[in-house]
């Protein structure tokens, strides 16, 4: 339901990228994703002579890919090339879509003329994971995400203000990168005013958002309607000039800065909040669902099959996330009785929720205990894996102007240099909300050997297309996460039991999410039923569960790939287990799992089918 919907959602995640928070991933985004797959520029129709047809596919992927890094120059950024870093792309505006469709149109032509005979196994795969994807991305066309561009969990506004933090993905060493960020402002200004107008548009439509949505985006907008530009976020920059900057560039840009941040950015969020509020707001909807909207349920199954990879209804995953809970609850109630807990399961969750024994009081001690366990996992991970990404991680709060509305965890890509390592986000906020047994499974998932593991890795692969090095499926990517989770013990950690129940809560957070994201969106289930669930069968506090709840209301099916993912690469070691006996060796498995990146989950279960039965 964000901006990107039909223009490079192709099963990918933005917020992966995890770039800031949403794909651009967990843009920043998320998380880093391709969020341009079908967001091309132009290339030759005229295919030079001579060529074999892996030539020629390398070449045509290769084109494909150099000009999306023009039309998504964030996404450049976000990879370490910064060529583009003085542009910012209107992608929910009339003449980007029409560009971005059309060359979508003529990739895949182009594509899908070379034919898979002669192609060696690697590119045969590209070819198809390419065609895949646009034509996903095409279908994408039919429903109009970019007229709901703003939500509290992931968009332009938050993710920029990421980005002219000091400490987001745009860099700050050189003259010229502070210069590219005040061009950056302006591309900016157009995306608001842009977005202003697809709003209304929607209005006009019936294609709006629920309305607590915009009600806790309002406070992040407004964060940044400052009255002293020192004040500004976009003003750290030029409070921590490199050392190399003589007196005068500091003063010019200092200047510059200033006078951008009062007349250009401040204004811009202010015009925003100002609709938001006093416009949009009293359009918006009573309900949360996708399946209210015009075409909602067409639109939901859409976005389910692009975020699994599979062929799963909802109605199907809905079950599969009742089984379990259920069989999770089961799990749990033996830790209770291992550490001599007499009551029901509710009243363990009760008492885990309101002992102070499991929390932190300061939010800098949940900081070094997150980067304690990261020095502790470190040494291990040799333990089970030979593939060891170089580039480093760190871990960081999350931001103060979004810390209300973000996840508890997030992850934004290094680069594939390791100029700029990778970094865990952890959100202190609310302190009773962050359970220290939480811990080590949250760290697992977003640094090592989660998500900085499989990006880090997947971005190295030097041999694969840049469009598969940097692009991803979230079932893949957010499924391996949660199978990072599962691989503590394995590990050795999670020796204390309330860890390793941390680690049973968070996979049962995961599995009620299939029956949440399902039961708003396709079931019709109210904001308060939905609450209402995760309180009853959940030890998470309020907070925590309204925040979740909404961000399941704000980006429909992204909470799906966890569990769905985790399943699949779960089932698929359990069948190597089962083939290859004492053959099976877990880092060939995992290295068969990361070495060509993320696939969808059907072409993984065939490529480890193949893999399985080459072992025997």
């Amino acid at each position: 339901m964000n901006g990107s919907a039909g223009c490079g959602t192709a099963g990918i995640d933005y917020n992966r990228a995890r770039i800031g928070g949403y794909p651009l991933r967990k843009l920043i985004l998320i998380v880093v994703i391709v969020a341009s797959l079908g967001c091309a520029g132009t290339t030759s129709s005229t295919l030079p002579q001579g060529e074999t047809s892996n030539q020629r596919l390398t070449r045509v992927l290769e084109e494909y890919f150099e000009e999306s890094l023009k039309l998504n120059p964030v996404q450049a950024t976000s990879i370490g090339d910064n060529r583009y870093n003085d542009r910012f792309a209107i992608t929910i505006s009339d003449e980007y879509r029409a560009e971005n469709r059309s060359v979508t149109e003529r990739y895949r032509s182009l594509v899908s003329g070379i034919q898979p005979e002669g192609l060696t196994d690697q590119n045969r795969l590209s070819r198809e994971i390419f065609i895949r994807n646009l034509d996903n991305t095409l279908e994408g066309y039919k429903y109009p995400g970019h007229l709901v561009p703003l939500n509290q969990f992931f968009s332009t506004p938050s993710s920029f203000a990421q980005l002219g933090s000091g400490t987001g993905i745009h860099p700050f060493k050189t003259v010229k990168d502070y210069d590219d960020f005040l061009a950056r402002m302006s591309g900016f200004e157009k995306w608001v005013d842009t977005a202003i107008s697809r709003m209304r548009e929607g209005v006009a439509a019936g294609v709006v958002q629920p309305r607590v949505l915009m009600e806790k985006t309002l406070p992040q907008l407004e964060a940044h309607v400052v009255t002293d530009v020192k004040t500004s976020i976009f003003h750290k920059p030029v409070q921590s000039f490199p050392a190399s900057f003589t007196d005068a560039e500091k003063q010019r840009l200092t200047s510059a800065y200033e006078l951008a941040i009062r007349d250009r950015v401040v204004p811009a969020y202010s015009r925003l909040h100002r609709f938001v509020r006093d416009e949009y707001l009293p359009k918006t909807r009573s309900t949360v669902g996708l399946s209210a909207q015009p075409n909602g349920r067409s639109w939901y199954s859409y976005l389910v099959k692009g975020t699994t990879t599979t062929e799963l209804t909802p109605d199907q995953i809905h079950e599969t996330g009742l089984r379990e809970v259920a069989r999770i609850h089961s799990e749990m109630e033996k830790v209770k009785k291992e550490v001599g807990f007499e009551g029901d399961l509710q009243a363990f969750f009760k008492y885990l929720e309101t002992d102070s024994r499991f929390y932190f009081t300061d939010r800098e001690e949940l900081l070094e205990g997150y980067r304690g366990i990261k020095r502790k996992v470190d040494a291990l991970t040799p333990r089970l894996f030979d593939m060891i990404p170089k580039q480093d991680y760190e871990v960081r709060a999350v931001e103060p102007f979004r810390e209300r509305s973000a996840a508890g965890g997030s992850y934004t890509a290094a680069t594939p240099d390791g100029s700029r390592p990778g970094i865990f986000y952890a959100n202190t906020y609310d302190m009773k909300s962050r359970p220290k047994y939480a811990m080590e499974a949250l760290s697992l998932h977003e640094g090592a050997p989660g998500h900085h593991f499989q990006i880090s890795i997947q971005q190295a692969l030097e041999e694969l297309p840049r469009f598969r090095r940097f692009g991803g499926y979230t079932a893949y990517i957010e499924g391996w996460g949660l199978y990072a989770e599962s691989l503590g013990k394995e590990l050795g950690v999670y020796t204390d039991p309330y860890q390793y129940y941390g680690k049973l809560d968070a996979e049962l957070w995961r599995a009620i999410r299939l029956v949440l994201d399902t039961g708003i969106h396709h079931k019709g289930w109210t904001r308060e039923q939905a609450i209402d669930y995760a309180l009853l069968n959940s030890s998470n506090g309020e907070t925590r569960t309204i925040s979740e709840v909404e961000r399941f209301i704000a980006i429909p099916s992204q909470a799906l790939a966890y569990k769905i993912g985790q399943l699949k690469l779960t089932e698929l070691r359990a069948r190597a287990e089962k083939a290859l006996g004492p053959k099976f060796n877990v880092k060939a498995f995992h290295r068969e799992i990361l070495e060509d990146g993320a696939l969808p989950l059907d072409v993984l279960e065939l490529k480890i089918d193949r893999w399985i039965a080459g072992q025997k």
